[in-house]
């Protein structure tokens, strides 16, 4: 029933009540009779359990923070709610149609006919059983920003399986190499490393193009790799990227862009604080590429992760964030020009802590 694997942090109990609370506080100062939670990733995040992604598993937190979580089973680990009850998954086997709507007819009792609701996904009326559905998922995405410890030590986790990648990728980048091939060998890779089922690994692993998903294309001497790695574990998002170029021989132009990024990435580490515009660092990191050595960087700094790939803070001139403790972000200047055989980006994370900005990925940028 729930996945489990002594390899993964889970959320922890102190975590999930505490964001239980939260949720709870929202509640009553809507006025609202409880939350009613159907993104599994919002139920993984409030009760700390993760399945597999045919079930539809959802959960009812009241005013008082009581919750009662809907399950296709029992689970096989400790849950943090305080009743489960089991919604029928399947019929002799085979799967009902309507998942949702079957961990949402269990929870009906705990709610009444005119009671106004909490959301956290647009539901059908007969899903609501004559309740009226106010949106929480504003307020949730605002909960979501400030990363609990145990939420940073599970996106750390899945940052360090995507380390452990770039390893594999430098033992194995040469000309001839396939790229779906290379894309094959780290799905199962992470799957040791994680034990149980992975999410997305990433986006870019095109080489000698600025990204997309592998082909079957075998790889050039000189070519730059932009691998992009974003392993997805239980819902959460790793997210950094390293630039390798095939063959291990870079030219003048790809050290000297390197070189520059890497410059950009100490300015950022020595600028970030609490209440700074993200905006005024793009800015200014911009100003520091854009037309160096005839490149260009003409795309985001970076953007929070968590539950989704892109999150708050956004560092990117269309949005107006600014810095905050508990934030969990990357950072991603590159350039780009064809003398450079497409491009050098290196992506960081970091988490601004209370005590500071702390890296999360510690392995070697070189190219």
């Amino acid at each position: 029933m729930q996945l489990s694997s002594p390899k993964v942090p889970g959320l922890t109990s102190a975590g999930c009540r505490a964001r239980q609370q939260r949720l709870a506080a929202v509640v009553r100062s809507h006025n609202l009779a409880g939350a009613l939670i159907t993104d599994r990733r919002h139920v993984h995040y409030f009760t700390g359990f993760w399945g597999r992604e045919i079930h539809s598993p959802a959960v009812w937190i009241d005013r008082q923070g009581r919750v009662t979580l809907a399950l296709p089973g029992k689970p096989l680990a400790a849950i943090n709610a305080d009743e489960v009850v089991i919604y029928a998954s399947n019929d002799y086997c085979t799967l009902v149609d309507d998942q949702r709507g079957a961990a949402l007819a269990a929870l009906q009792p705990c709610w009444k006919a005119g009671d106004r609701i909490g959301v956290d996904q647009a539901l059908w009326p007969a899903e609501l059983a004559q309740a009226a559905a106010v949106d929480l998922l504003p307020a949730i995405r605002l909960m979501r920003r400030c990363k609990d410890d145990d939420e940073v030590a599970l996106i750390a986790f899945a940052l360090n399986v995507s380390e452990v990648g770039y390893e594999l990728i430098r033992s194995l980048l040469r000309p001839g190499l396939d790229e779906l091939g290379m894309w094959a060998q780290l799905q199962t890779l992470f799957a040791s490393l994680i034990g149980e089922t992975p999410g997305e690994l990433g986006n870019d692993f095109q080489v000698g193009s600025l990204g997309n998903a592998p082909r079957q294309r075998e790889m050039k001497q000189g070519e730059a790799a932009i691998i992009d790695l974003g392993v997805v574990v239980r819902g959460y998002n790793g997210d950094m990227c390293r630039t390798f170029i095939v063959g291990g021989h870079p030219s003048a132009e790809q050290i000297a862009a390197h070189a520059r990024i890497m410059e950009s990435l100490a300015f950022i580490e020595a600028t970030v604080k609490p209440g700074l515009s993200c905006r005024s660092l793009f800015q200014e990191v911009q100003k520091m590429l854009h037309g160096h050595g005839g490149c260009a960087f003409e795309h985001h700094l970076g953007h929070g992760i968590g539950l989704a790939p892109h999150e708050s803070p956004r560092l990117n001139p269309m949005h107006d964030d600014h810095f905050a403790i508990g934030d969990l972000f990357t950072c991603e200047p590159g350039l780009y020009a064809p003398a450079l055989r497409v491009g050098i980006r290196v992506e960081q994370a970091y988490h601004l802590s209370e005590n500071g900005l702390i890296r999360l990925t510690p392995s070697s940028t070189d190219l």
